[in-house]
């Protein structure tokens, strides 16, 4: 199936627990980022802040191993169903969807952020 690919070059990816059905992030991905994930079995993503692809829990640890990829009636949405190995939000959370419009935390802090990524690139 051809992916219709927005004029970057990227698809959004939503990434949804296998057991639980909860929704844990949405990020991007190329071609290149997605034959990657379709290959090793492990969520890859392409960063547009850091212009570059990236492996799920590459420096955190905390790894989405796929289940299935599922893509949308357009081909311009993907859906990673996986396994979540830690937390998947850089923040710490459960989910990156952790709060309400209006700032109220609905979801737990699994680890302290500063106690798993190295600051000092940023």
């Amino acid at each position: 199936m051809e992916i219709n690919y927005n004029e970057s070059g990227l698809v959004p990816v939503i990434t949804q627990d296998a057991k639980t059905g909860r929704v844990l992030m949405l990020a991007y991905a190329n071609a290149r980022a997605l034959s990657l994930s379709q290959s090793t079995g492990y969520a890859h993503y392409f960063s547009r802040s850091r212009n570059r692809i990236w492996k799920k829990g590459e420096e955190s640890g905390h790894f989405q191993k796929i289940e299935g990829i599922r893509v949308d009636c357009d081909a311009d949405t993907l859906l990673y169903i996986v396994h979540q190995i830690g937390a998947p939000c850089h923040t710490g959370y459960e989910t990156c969807f952790f709060r309400e419009l209006g700032g109220k935390i609905i979801a737990r802090r699994l680890v302290d952020p500063d106690e798993v990524y190295d600051k000092k690139d940023e």
